[in-house]
């Protein structure tokens, strides 16, 4: 019988119940929790995408690194997503969403570093651990055995059924956020957004931010200085084509804005939904977000993006565009086609006034 078997039995019998995700490495563990006795207690779901395209259908977008602890926040943001979609009986806080990405010894030699990363997502806080291994120390399957070894563990310690903690050490790095109270209003939608200020925000800069960088700050102060208004920042936190933000994410997303703007979260995706939230307010996006904002497959039909964008009138909702590049042409404002009932709602800055090509994509690549 599996050396596992007593926890993986605890975690049969707990109140908690998961779905798992593993690209790469890890599905060792998936089958020695499935083989126990009770298993459909408390897996709602087991997904392995193995193949890139596949990571790329789940994640809804090609990620910068297949196997980074981000990405593996990103997958675990989604799991829990989907466990509170699959299982509706049960109060969230008894719901997890695990994930693993791995880059492990193989039939070839890699160039790169032999890891591994694990994220849990939950009610209240997201975990992630990330090992690196001494390259050569192990066989493929000894390196398996130290994952399974970690995913079933730190499922245990998720669950509340193993005292002892797993321990940072030379391979191994743990952290946790804790989700703060207002968070998890938004996240459960008991409240439309979470702001760091009292005031109602007027001038809205709405994006990723992952990372801020140079580009940002240049329109932010333009629109300031046009507009006479104090900018926030918005970070949508759950976007139909994205996968939600782990508690990770949105922590160190907002802690670029800690010393000067406000930073405001929302479930608002669309910009629709963003007027209803704000009306009577000033949106700074990108030649590039306004190219997709009048894209008809993004809405019913045409007549349905005409309606929807009505809403922009009738909530006085006014937009600052500025020029982006896209593939190998530089979009402006005057580039783009204006269904005339909203044309007016929009003024751009030239490409002389503004222009910089910096990418938050481009960055985290060389971060990493």
């Amino acid at each position: 019988m599996s050396e596992y078997l007593e926890v993986i039995k605890k975690i049969h019998s707990s109140p908690f119940r998961f779905v798992l995700v593993s690209s790469g490495g890890g599905t060792n563990a998936i089958s020695e929790i499935l083989k126990v006795p009770g298993a459909s207690e408390s897996v709602l779901e087991s997904y392995v995408p193995y193949a890139k395209e596949s990571l790329d259908h789940y994640l809804l977008k090609q990620p910068d690194h297949y196997c980074s602890l981000n990405t593996t926040l990103s997958m675990a943001a989604k799991a829990y997503s989907a466990a509170k979609k699959i299982d509706t009986n049960t109060h969230p806080k008894h719901l997890l969403g695990i994930a693993v990405t791995a880059s492990l010894a193989t039939n070839y030699s890699k160039r790169g570093d032999h890891k591994f990363f694990v994220a849990i997502q939950t009610y209240k806080y997201s975990s992630s651990f990330s090992y690196s291994f001494v390259k050569g120390e192990l066989s493929r399957d000894g390196e398996e055995q130290v994952v399974t070894d970690h995913i079933i563990k730190a499922l245990a310690q998720a669950c509340k059924v193993q005292s002892d903690k797993i321990n940072e050490n030379t391979n191994l790095t743990i952290k946790t956020v804790q989700a703060k109270k207002p968070w998890v209003q938004l996240v459960d939608n008991k409240i439309d957004f979470v702001s760091s200020t009292s005031r109602m925000p007027e001038l809205i800069f709405p994006g990723s931010f992952n990372p801020f960088h140079s580009g940002h700050n240049a329109m932010s102060e333009l629109a300031e200085k046009k507009t006479g208004l104090d900018l926030a920042y918005e970070i949508c936190i759950q976007n139909a084509d994205k996968p939600p933000l782990s508690y990770h994410e949105i922590e160190k997303t907002l802690e670029q804005f800690s010393h000067g703007h406000d930073g405001v979260l929302t479930k608002a995706g669309k910009f629709s939904d963003k007027a209803k939230l704000f009306p009577n307010s000033v949106f700074i996006i990108g030649a590039d977000t306004l190219t997709r904002m009048l894209d008809e497959k993004f809405y019913l039909n045409r007549q349905d993006m005409l309606n929807q964008l009505d809403l922009f009138n009738s909530h006085n909702i006014s937009f600052l565009v500025f020029g982006r590049k896209i593939k190998n042409n530089f979009i402006s404002l005057d580039s783009v086609t204006m269904p005339e009932h909203i044309a007016k709602r929009f003024s751009g800055f030239e490409e002389e006034i503004f222009r910089d090509d910096i990418s938050s994509s481009t960055i985290r690549k060389e971060q990493e």
